[in-house]
């Protein structure tokens, strides 16, 4: 039987943790703190070269902000992590199915082994091996982590890719816009979620094993990622307030999303779960 104080664990191939390397920790520590209420801890020792500062919410780890590596020029974005087994054998496939190996794979301490990884259409993540950072473990509620998404000019080349290297599928059950993997919901019902079937008796077969979202956009592929909050105006307001820029605005048969600009260029997702409140 699962208790509601076990932590919550990530199969391979479920994303599992994200955060955003960001030239002025300290700002990006400031503005998320305003937007979301987080509260942060350095995990990097005083005299180490770059810092890793982990966001939590009532105490429990839902993201983290990091200063990038030597030499980075990039514009800030958010960054998923994806659960693996064994993150040597998974970033060996990469380049088989049409991927590319970044870096690693490479241990980052007690808290896990990790690679960074390009699919065939740009769009950048990581692979984890958890050791003693196990995921997020606070997600789909105000403040934490939501959904991520691959946007992407071509799902069905996206699903060659990830298939084989993750195990994930597209149930036309579901939609074109959700990639599962199998077993999930299972896991969940297992361990942190034992009502997970019973309160989603309205959903189609494979609901449960949700793990990722896809979507056809024009331009470059990228990895979206979507943060919940209670209130999408205000929320976009509170980011505006603290040196953000609201992008754009949309509202769907579930949801009211926006997309803002931090002050240093990334740009998450703000998602409120309103079904048909909008219309």
């Amino acid at each position: 039987m699962s208790s509601p104080t076990q932590p919550r664990t990530y199969p391979h191939g479920v994303p599992c943790w994200v955060d955003t390397e960001q030239p002025d920790v300290d700002a990006a520590t400031a503005f998320y703190g305003a937007l979301f209420g987080w509260t942060f801890t350095d995990k990097m020792p005083p005299d180490a070269p770059g810092r890793y500062v982990v966001a939590s919410l009532d105490g429990q780890d839902v993201a983290a902000i990091a200063s990038p590596p030597d030499g980075s020029d990039g514009t800030p974005e958010w960054i998923t992590y994806v659960a693996v087994d064994d993150v040597g054998a998974t970033a060996g496939a990469v380049a088989a199915d049409g991927g590319v190996l970044l870096s690693g794979p490479e241990t980052v301490g007690p808290p896990g082994r990790m690679a960074s990884v390009q699919d065939p259409q740009g769009a950048r993540f990581r692979l984890w091996q958890a050791g003693t950072r196990l995921g997020a473990q606070r997600v789909n509620e105000p403040g934490t982590w939501n959904f991520s998404n691959l946007l992407t000019p071509d799902p069905n080349r996206a699903l060659d890719f990830y298939g084989p290297l993750l195990g994930w599928e597209l149930d036309p059950a579901l939609g074109a816009g959700m990639f599962r993997v199998p077993g999930y919901g299972d896991h969940l019902a297992h361990t942190i979620d034992p009502g997970i079937f019973e309160r989603q008796e309205f959903a189609p077969p494979g609901f449960a094993d949700v793990a990722a979202g896809v979507a056809a956009v024009d331009g470059p592929a990228r990895w979206d990622v979507a943060f919940s909050v209670a209130d999408r105006d205000e929320s976009a307001a509170a980011a505006e307030r603290a040196g953000g820029v609201v992008l754009s605005t949309s509202e769907n048969e579930w949801t009211r999303e926006a997309v803002v600009r931090d002050p240093q260029g990334a740009r998450p997702t703000l998602s409120q779960f309103a079904p048909q409140e909008w219309g």
